[in-house]
């Protein structure tokens, strides 16, 4: 597999699933949050934003009722991916800082020019990032600034995206970030640098076809 699809499966796979949210009392440290990392707060309502872009973005791809009910079906835990995503993106962003990594618009635009390439333009790149990786055509190009963010710091690292080595450097940016998950969506991982969900008999899991529900 070509290494900018490696990469992009690393850190967007999570984001392409949709399935059960979650319902549950919520979480008295962080009232309103659906996340706490580097001390700054993830609102449940940034999160539920994003999922509706995913599910908007899908709705317009799939304007067929029934085959839009089979792209619900087949990324049911869209909510907490996503989250994980975010939170993911912040625990990448503080690794590649804390080694001196940069990303310019000019490093983002020629990968995007490669991928289009590859893919047979724009619109067809968009549609395969959505359908792939639950990354709505307007978070693309963040997405693609991840993905150079995260080749680069493999590489000040000396190794590749993937590789012990790259993970070490975002278990150690987790746990300096003291990332904090709303016990509704499980908790983090810090070696792992990624969610598990939590064993909360008070957490329900609820099925919703349409858009996110409000928490």
């Amino acid at each position: 597999m070509h290494r900018r699809r490696r990469t992009a499966l690393l850190l967007t796979a999570a984001i392409a699933a949709a399935a059960p949210l979650l319902t549950a009392c919520g979480n008295d440290a962080h009232p309103g949050a659906a996340a706490v990392v580097g001390g700054e707060r993830i609102t449940v309502s940034q999160l539920e934003n994003r999922v509706g872009e995913v599910r908007a973005a899908q709705r317009a791809a799939v304007p067929d009722d029934a085959q839009y009910q089979q792209a619900i079906a087949r990324t049911g835990s869209l909510t907490r991916d996503t989250l994980h995503g975010m939170v993911l993106d912040r625990v990448l962003e503080r690794a590649a800082r804390d080694a001196g990594v940069t990303v310019t618009d000019r490093e983002v635009q020629r990968m995007r020019s490669g991928l289009e390439q590859q893919a047979g333009g724009a619109e067809a790149l968009e549609a395969a990032w959505l359908q792939q990786y639950g990354v709505p055509p307007q978070r693309l190009d963040a997405n693609l600034r991840l993905q150079v963010q995260a080749q680069k710091l493999a590489q000040r690292l000396g190794t590749d995206p993937g590789r012990p080595e790259f993970w070490q450097a975002l278990s150690e940016a987790s746990e300096e970030l003291d990332v904090d998950l709303n016990p509704r969506y499980g908790s983090w991982d810090v070696e792992k640098s990624s969610r598990v969900d939590a064993k909360t008999p008070w957490v329900r899991d609820v099925t919703v076809a349409g858009a996110p529900q409000t928490l």
